[in-house]
């Protein structure tokens, strides 16, 4: 059966009216809304206007970024940046805005942006929890915009090419899904370090409890001479701010599983952490059998996923497809580049706001691909199985489960009743 999302051939770019100018804003200019630039800045009809960042050397190098790459073009622009997303939010000549924040902030800004009236891409995981997840997805609906999360592995040919076969039911029933994605985020351990003057740590930290600043958390660039970053941020890691690898690879991995067992509108009813009793992986199990471990499926510990059926298995990562029978490996060309710009993820989500139609990966599909993520989390943190029900998004007779569906923010922040 196929997922919410079908499985489709994402349309082609060309023969949309170019003269449809959609003027983009990007909230977050770390180092992945760098990669999304190099791609949406070089889609027809597609103007970058404006961003929107807490730390000014960032906003200094997407300045420079922009401006370099339409004087080249033989075009002018006005690009403007902002140190904080609200007055970016506020300019009514932007159409869409690309949110690329830490996990902590996703919600409440994409639900800000919504309300303004500005269609999204969202980077995953969707959210920090899943209450939010559960208002940014009728946010969405109740404002009638466009939002695209950035699962890009769902446009990837490799990734939907062995969807297809394993939903054709080329490999017989599944029995089994491996899905390695990598450890849980651990507590906030790194020393305090003298903040930058230009970054705006408060704004930073946003709804979180404060903890202190360390660069690993933010890592520093510079613009003259030019040093990009050289790590990706460290805050994904700690339990703190982000979800570790469950959520950040899990967003991924996780997700494809997912849609190829056709759970985009469901998930999984037990959930096991590695570590209890003789579970040596994280463990999912879904309610017509089938069992999903966090767990490598090869000696090189790729991160991917592996679907095991009656009749043979499917092997599939980013670099990687390997099945039972080769009969079933594509014939799909690789294109050089980083992952972010190399397939079409980006133009679909242009589409999507052209047309007013969902893009590959809408918010229903995101939010269900992170929950997943963010139940492993709580698992882990109780340190024993819960049950949850997909149906009614709730845990099963679990009051000390529950009080992680959503976390308490700072004062003076608070999730919009929607």
């Amino acid at each position: 059966m196929l997922g919410v999302a079908g499985l489709t051939i994402l349309p082609s770019f060309r023969g949309l009216a170019s003269s449809d100018n959609i003027n983009m804003g990007f909230i977050g200019v770390g180092q992945q809304a760098m990669f999304l630039l190099d791609g949406f800045i070089n889609i027809d009809g597609v103007k970058v206007v404006a961003a929107a960042d807490v730390y000014g050397v960032k906003r200094k190098r997407f300045e420079q970024r922009v401006n370099k790459h339409y004087q080249e073009k033989g075009k002018s622009v006005d690009v403007r940046t902002y140190e904080s997303y609200k007055d970016l939010l506020a300019r009514q000549d932007i159409d869409a805005v690309v949110i690329a924040v830490p996990d902590h902030w996703h919600a409440l800004i994409a639900v800000d942006a919504l309300q303004s009236g500005k269609d999204v891409y969202l980077e995953k995981p969707l959210t920090f929890t899943i209450q939010e997840g559960k208002v940014l997805r009728k946010a969405v609906r109740k404002y009638k915009r466009i939002l695209g999360v950035g699962s890009q592995q769902r446009s990837d040919p490799s990734f939907q090419h062995a969807v297809k076969l394993v939903q054709d039911g080329k490999i017989g029933d599944i029995e089994k899904v491996f899905a390695y994605v990598g450890a849980p985020p651990v507590p906030y351990d790194l020393p305090r370090e003298i903040l930058p003057v230009d970054l705006n740590w408060d704004m930073w930290l946003g709804p979180n409890p404060y903890v202190h600043y360390n660069k690993e958390l933010n890592p520093p660039i510079s613009v003259n001479p030019v040093e990009n970053e050289k790590f990706w941020g460290g805050w994904r890691w700690y339990k703190e701010m982000g979800g570790g690898f469950t959520t950040d690879w899990g967003a991924h991995m996780f997700d494809i599983a997912q849609w190829g067992l056709g759970m985009d509108d469901s998930g999984p009813v037990e959930i096991t952490p590695a570590g209890y009793q003789d579970f040596k992986y994280l463990t999912y199990k879904y309610d017509n059998g089938v069992i999903m471990t966090e767990e490598p499926f090869n000696e090189g510990k790729t991160k991917g996923v592996k679907f095991q059926g009656k009749d043979g298995w499917i092997e599939v990562s980013r670099d990687y497809f390997k099945a039972s029978n080769k009969a079933f490996e594509p014939k799909v060309e690789k294109e050089s580049g980083p992952y972010e710009t190399k397939i079409p993820h980006q133009i679909n989500f242009i589409e999507a706001v052209r047309s007013r139609k969902d893009p590959q990966v809408p918010v229903e599909i995101g939010h269900r691909s992170c929950t997943v993520c963010t139940l492993g989390n709580i698992a882990y943190d109780l340190r024993r199985p819960i049950k949850w029900n997909p149906k009614t998004e709730e845990f099963v007779d679990d009051l000390q489960a529950d009080l992680y569906m959503h976390r308490e923010y700072r004062q003076g922040y608070s999730l919009p009743l929607i």
